[in-house]
């Protein structure tokens, strides 16, 4: 399957094209899953952090498109990332770098093709998707590629202690993995302390804490109420352990 992770949206034409691009370049029959359209916008660490979680429900073989570039159209590298079974296509622009970092095994390829009528603002519909569309479907485009040693442009893989997503609830996902905090830790956010709990019934409806989260993230909810409004939280805001 092709698992999709941009920072398009899904109110704005985008993610449509890739797709039209994908199913013309492979298989009709293709499988296509969108993981997330809502990466925060040009976040490629947010993005990078996100993506290291939220991959682990995937089996091996599949394919993600992963597309948040603010760079497109420089000479950034376009890339594909072989880590532990699973195909990464994208940006080398720190997007990819936290899978690989944690990866048992990997290996990596700049894109050398370019295709006719590339545009330069939408690699994900003219580079990106085709490249995916082809592996996905078994055909391994090796003329395509060239084998690289490393990615060029890297992240530091370990946890981000900052929120690098918001839902519309308003929980705040950080970088955090929860495994690495002590379960009794307190968190500090804009100047105020959150207490761990275990799920939302736990707490009193209005009250905040911090949680190990579905995908293994640390993440601050309020029960009933928006963590994000009532912390002033948004991607970026930093997040303190102090005790």
């Amino acid at each position: 399957m092709i698992v999709l992770f941009t920072d398009f949206g899904i109110d704005d034409p985008y993610v449509g094209q890739m797709k039209a691009a994908l199913l013309r370049a492979g298989r009709r029959d293709m499988p296509i899953v969108d993981l997330l359209h809502r990466v925060p916008d040009f976040a490629a660490r947010a993005g990078a952090h996100l993506l290291a979680a939220l991959h682990a429900r995937f089996d091996r073989g599949s394919v993600f498109l992963a597309v948040v570039d603010p760079g497109v159209g420089s000479d950034r590298p376009a890339v594909v990332v072989e880590a532990d079974g699973k195909y990464y296509v994208g940006p080398d622009n720190g997007l990819l770098s936290v899978v690989a970092a944690r990866a048992r095994e990997r290996q990596c390829w700049r894109i050398v093709w370019q295709p006719d009528g590339l545009s330069t603002s939408f690699h994900g519909r003219d580079l990106f998707a085709p490249v995916a569309a082809r592996i996905a479907a078994g055909d391994w485009p090796a003329a395509w590629l060239a084998a690289s040693d490393e990615l060029q442009h890297t992240l530091p893989a370990d946890d981000l202690a900052e929120i690098v997503y918001v839902d519309h609830y308003g929980n705040a996902m950080t970088g955090m993995r929860a495994a690495n905090l002590p379960p009794q830790a307190r968190l500090r956010l804009d100047g105020r302390d959150v207490p761990p709990a275990r799920v939302f019934a736990e707490v009193a409806v209005g009250e905040a804490f911090w949680y190990a989260n579905s995908i293994g993230l640390v993440e601050i909810a309020i029960n009933r109420g928006s963590a994000a409004s009532l912390l002033r939280l948004a991607p970026g805001s930093p997040v303190e352990v102090v005790g």
